[in-house]
């Protein structure tokens, strides 16, 4: 399994990324793919993912401001974030379950054992 992560970088307070995922090397599904990050000093935690029925759910603290999107023919998953924080600078790692294919959709649970190598997100002035 390979994801590659792009779209981060330096941005003020309030402005706005995308982060890219594209994926390959395991069967592409439309669900059980998303973000976590991790901060300085604290662990990883999940912003945004699709679960096992392709549903999006979110962290409360990204509700409203971040969206969860992908393009299935291009492998890619993406992560719109608007009005970003200081508080959401981070290492953001794209996540997938590699074995989804083989799930019940909506009725597994999703495992996200594949993980990127990261891009970096930090909100500044």
């Amino acid at each position: 399994v390979q994801l590659q992560e792009s779209g981060g970088g330096l941005v003020q307070p309030g402005g706005s990324l995308r982060l890219s995922c594209t994926a390959s090397g395991y069967t592409y599904m439309h669900y059980c793919m998303g973000w976590f990050r991790q901060s300085p000093g604290k662990g990883r935690g999940g912003v945004a993912a699709f679960d096992s029925a392709g549903n999006p759910f979110y962290a409360d603290s990204v509700k409203g401001r971040f969206t969860l999107s992908q393009d299935g023919p291009k492998r890619t998953l993406y992560l719109q974030m608007n009005n970003l924080k200081p508080e959401d600078t981070a290492m953001y790692y794209c996540v997938v379950d590699p074995a989804a294919a083989g799930l019940l959709p909506g009725r597994d649970a999703c495992n996200y054992d594949s993980w990127g190598q990261g891009t970096q997100v930090t909100v500044s002035s």
